[in-house]
């Protein structure tokens, strides 16, 4: 062959992990990035990543979005297999896959707003908001759960809330005037399809847009306003645990920073903990009746830590779900008085907060924080092996027995 090193690269990388075999299978484009070694095992940093993507899309004209939009998934694509690379040759920790599988969603997320936004404002005109200025865009995309986290994995989907700042009695200023909740709506419904749509190339992303305020049923796109006002009022408790990963990941600052407040609001407010702890806790156990593994009454059974049952890493009593819902809890119960403690939206630097405050002993922290990395670990392997994330119940023993000794001593059932 031309390049020997190359195909040894193929050849080694396509039998440690069948996902990068059907990747490559899929999409040949994908060979040239085994030609630069360097290139292929190290990762850009998050500036270095966003400027990349914004120099290639430079380089296509405006308005021709079937190769704007090729260019985005082919650049999707080619970073993700340098994760991948570079997590199977030990070059990238578990969490900096996560923060580089992020950095590459938000970049792209950047750039499928700045491309919606133009073709919206093209036909509808400009928004403008209460005090007569026009939005620019006067809206943001808050990510939830692993985006909004920063705990990516291949293959993710990504949970989105869309919300804007935009006058609902005022029209836009184009051609085809609508007001601002139809406009924020269509420029919603946009970013939407240029995630989603199959091509031959794939797609960017699936999206869940369930945690909107009203789930499935509410509107798209709500204001900063409305948003604020249902969770003040009609969030159940489950939607404020979600609300302790959400971070706004791409749009107006203006509007970002009005959003952080309303999260800090809503989430630092007086609760009555015997309530709290009885909420959280039938939430995690219907979850793990409709998600765990039935066989071991979802890791709670007396065989659960036997070889021949299974045990969901995610889902299973003990499991990630059980750690992450703990550090919701935590951050429910104690962020009023101790309101650092949302600073971050990741498990681990919430855990570590709640170390420094002394809310959680540090052993506790750590061995939390210690489970949680080596589950999602695992799980991350398992994905690139094309496995589900489910192990023999005579692993991790040691650790679910932690993880479940210190949710009933938080009061947890």
């Amino acid at each position: 062959t031309e390049n020997p090193d190359a195909l040894r690269r193929l050849l080694t990388l396509c039998a440690a992990s069948p996902w990068i075999a059907e990747q490559i299978t899929r999409f040949p484009l994908l060979l040239d990035e085994l030609l630069n070694e360097s290139r292929l095992f190290k990762p850009p940093l998050a500036p270095e990543l966003a400027a990349e993507l914004r120099e290639r899309l430079t380089r296509i004209p405006e308005d021709d979005l079937e190769q704007q939009m090729e260019a985005l998934r082919n650049f999707k694509l080619a970073h993700r297999l340098r994760v991948a690379a570079s997590e199977i040759a030990g070059s990238l920790p578990l969490m900096k896959v996560s923060d580089y599988l992020t950095w590459l969603a938000e970049a792209i997320l950047q750039q499928v707003l700045a491309l919606a936004w133009r073709q919206t404002v093209a036909k509808y005109g400009t928004p403008q908001r209460a005090d007569g200025s026009l939005c620019d865009p006067g809206f943001i995309i808050v990510g939830y759960g692993k985006v909004g986290g920063i705990e990516l994995g291949h293959g993710s989907d990504l949970d989105l809330v869309f919300i804007h700042d935009g006058d609902p009695n005022a029209d836009t200023d184009g051609p085809k005037p609508i007001d601002s909740a139809q406009f924020f709506t269509r420029l919603g419904q946009r970013i939407i399809h240029l995630l989603t749509a199959q091509t031959n190339s794939g797609q960017l992303y699936e999206v869940d847009m369930r945690l909107r305020p009203s789930g499935a049923s509410g509107l798209l796109v709500s204001s900063l306003g409305a948003f604020e006002r249902y969770q003040q009022s009609e969030a159940w408790t489950w939607e404020h645990q979600a609300l302790v990963r959400a971070r706004v990941l791409v749009g107006c600052k203006q509007v970002g920073a009005a959003f952080e407040q309303v999260r800090a609001s809503i989430l630092c407010r007086e609760r009555d903990l015997p309530t709290l702890r009885q909420e959280v806790s039938e939430m995690r156990a219907k979850m793990r009746g409709n998600l765990g593994t039935r066989i071991t009454a979802a890791g709670t059974a007396e065989n659960a830590f036997q070889a021949t049952v299974p045990f969901d890493l995610k889902q299973d009593a003990g499991g990630i779900v059980d750690i992450e819902f703990m550090v919701q809890y935590a951050a429910l119960a104690w962020s009023r008085e101790h309101p650092a403690v949302l600073r971050y939206t990741d498990n681990i630097r919430i855990l570590e907060g709640l170390e420094q405050d002394g809310l959680i002993p540090a052993a506790d922290a750590a061995l939390l924080r210690e489970a949680y990395k080596a589950f999602r670990a695992v799980a991350h392997r398992q994905a690139l092996q094309k496995e589900a994330g489910v192990v023999t119940g005579d692993q991790f023993v040691v650790e679910r027995q932690h993880v479940r000794r210190i949710w009933s001593e938080l009061g947890l059932s």
